[in-house]
């Protein structure tokens, strides 16, 4: 199949990549002229594990291409994925939807012949409706078949969970329009049917608010677990055991049952906030998302303040001013050079509006975080940035965070104090190593 994917972001470039490892001829748009360039001369705009070596080898197979030029790509395609940004709107948190209706127009006036055009980007209910209205107004001269097919991808694990997805979801409408998309997109998803990857048909709309509440029950999960985090710490508990005793049970499931920060990343608070204002427009609240939003947000300048508690500030008076802390991981999660809303932010601002010098190592977001955190001193490995420091904070589980040197960087260290805002770490272990030790919920 001969497929264009307008938007060569992370869902756009790591889909389009996976599709022509499929066999299939995809060519990638952006309006990034500088983006494109890269792209061509092997140079990836994000992090992504495997990433790399899997454009440059459908690249050179001859099976994917980039270009500016959207007319270009839309000509002879089968089918055109809309994969653009979404961002929440300034203001009142709407996704933003310019981008999607701006290529919507674009593609109607490139179209040369019947098109299946795919919308991947995460959209409120409804879109796909606009969608078409928009095609139909600016072409009426030609058929097209809108669908919506949501992305279920995990930073850090995109590649694998595209070729080997927990489900794919293809929302059409019931007409002949809708049959002959079917069509197309089972061609497309062909290589994950025959390996039996369970394919879900349904209305459009339907298939735009799977995605949406897909993330806000994720996010509803994480945020539950850290409240019960709390309340583990009041009454005596440790919530790691906790979450294994609740998630052993099959109608809860062990994922994302995992004490932290709070979420962050490119999906769950834009998604959240996004099915808020769906939800508001309809008239049908959403109560427990609010809440989840909420706490959420609170919960990130909250490990601010339980850092600056470790470090003894307002206790007997204490001062935390001058004191030094070290932020190990400032990306939102590992794997990934991602800091939309990271909970790393909301700490290092409420660490340095208490007068506390930041120093912070992160293997992957380094030049992201500096941009949104100036004057953080970004350090070459977790042990510069411990060294002198009054408090180590592991804010980002990165692998490299796992196995270090604890009597090294007790050494290193002004005083040894470890705020584990992941759990990583056994407290003996640590204790042993001469620290004072502070978990979540233990």
């Amino acid at each position: 199949m001969r497929i264009t994917m307008i938007g060569s972001g992370y869902v756009g470039l790591v889909s389009g990549a996976c599709f022509s490892d499929f066999g299939h001829q995809v060519t990638c748009v952006d309006k990034d002229e500088g983006k494109i360039e890269s792209l061509r001369a092997g140079r990836m705009p994000i992090f992504e594990p495997g990433l790399a070596q899997l454009v440059a080898s459908n690249v050179a197979a001859g099976r994917l291409t980039f270009t500016t030029n959207l007319a270009e790509g839309v000509a002879q395609a089968d089918a055109v994925f809309i994969a653009v940004g979404t961002p929440s709107r300034r203001g009142d948190g709407h996704a933003d939807l310019s981008y999607v209706f701006a290529a919507t127009r674009e593609i109607a006036e490139a179209a040369t012949r019947p098109l299946v055009v795919v919308t991947k980007s995460t959209v409120p209910v409804g879109t796909g409706d606009r969608v078409e209205t928009l095609l139909r107004e600016t072409r009426g001269d030609i058929a097209f078949s809108v669908v919506s097919n949501p992305e279920f991808l995990r930073e850090g694990a995109a590649i694998a969970d595209f070729k080997r997805p927990d489900r794919i979801v293809i929302g059409s409408e019931e007409s002949s329009d809708g049959e002959r998309a079917r069509e197309v997109m089972r061609e497309i998803y062909r290589p994950l049917y025959l390996n039996e990857s369970p394919i879900l048909f349904t209305g459009r709309r339907t298939a735009e608010l799977t995605k949406y509440a897909a993330n806000a029950f994720l996010a509803t999960k994480i945020t539950f677990i850290n409240e019960v985090a709390d309340l583990c710490e009041a009454v005596g508990a440790d919530v790691k055991d906790v979450a294994r005793g609740i998630g052993l049970d099959n109608r809860i499931g062990r994922k994302f049952l995992h004490a932290g920060p709070g979420y962050g990343g490119s999906c769950f608070p834009k998604d959240t906030l996004a099915l808020l204002k769906t939800a508001e427009d309809f008239e049908s609240p959403v109560r427990i998302v609010e809440a989840v939003v909420q706490v959420n947000d609170n919960r990130k300048r909250a490990m601010g303040r339980k850092v600056l508690k470790a470090l003894g500030h307002g206790e007997d008076g204490g001062d935390s001013r001058g004191k030094t802390v070290a932020l190990l991981g400032l990306t939102f999660k590992p794997n990934t050079d991602d800091m939309r809303d990271a909970p790393s932010l909301a700490i290092a601002m409420a660490l340095t509006d208490a007068g506390v010098h930041v120093r912070a190592y992160d293997p992957e977001g380094m030049a992201a975080a500096e941009a949104l955190l100036p004057g953080l001193v970004c350090c070459a490995d977790a042990y510069e940035a411990a060294a002198g420091a009054d408090a180590v904070a592991i804010v980002t589980e990165w692998d490299v965070f796992r196995a270090l040197d604890l009597d090294r960087l007790a050494k290193a260290m002004a005083r040894p104090v470890l705020v584990d805002l992941r759990n990583i770490y056994h407290r003996a272990d640590v204790e042993s190593a001469g620290f004072t030790y502070v978990a979540i919920g233990r």
